[in-house]
């Protein structure tokens, strides 16, 4: 199934936008995590429909630590997140940013919810896909299996 079409399932579901990005993430790794994707349905609608930072660039984030955040006391953190995490925000700023005057769920919505079909699918289409790029380009297997050096 392409990301588009499962993009438009999950929010047939009632899914919104950080919950989907996570729940594709998970789809990726053959997981699945009900706690998590209702952890980051507060940071939907720029964080809990305050019009802030949008969505989709926060439930990218999430996904960029799905796979690099430390979860566990024997992990080593991995500096490389922040790296991720930076270049996503520069790339989310350079696109999304500069084509609504900013980032914040408000800037891109223009204050009218009717432009969330027509902008959102979409924004979160491509930070799904920056993301994977992200991960591919810092050797993480989108499978959630470690990568062999």
């Amino acid at each position: 199934m392409g990301d588009h079409i499962r993009i438009m399932e999950l929010k047939q579901q009632g899914f919104l936008c950080s919950q989907i990005l996570i729940i594709m993430g998970l789809d990726l790794q053959g997981k699945s995590n009900p706690d998590l994707i209702r952890s980051v349905q507060a940071l939907a609608g720029g964080i809990g429909f305050s019009g802030n930072l949008c969505g989709a660039l926060t439930g990218g984030a999430c996904l960029l630590g799905l796979y690099a955040g430390k979860g566990d006391p024997d992990e080593e953190i991995d500096e490389r997140l922040d790296l991720m995490l930076l270049s996503l925000v520069d790339w989310f700023q350079a696109n999304t940013g500069a084509r609504y005057n900013g980032i914040n769920c408000d800037q891109v919505l223009e204050g009218s919810l009717s432009n969330i079909p027509s902008r959102c699918p979409d924004i979160v289409y491509s930070v799904f896909q920056k993301s994977k790029e992200l991960l591919v380009e810092y050797g993480y297997n989108l499978d959630g299996n470690p990568t062999e050096d």
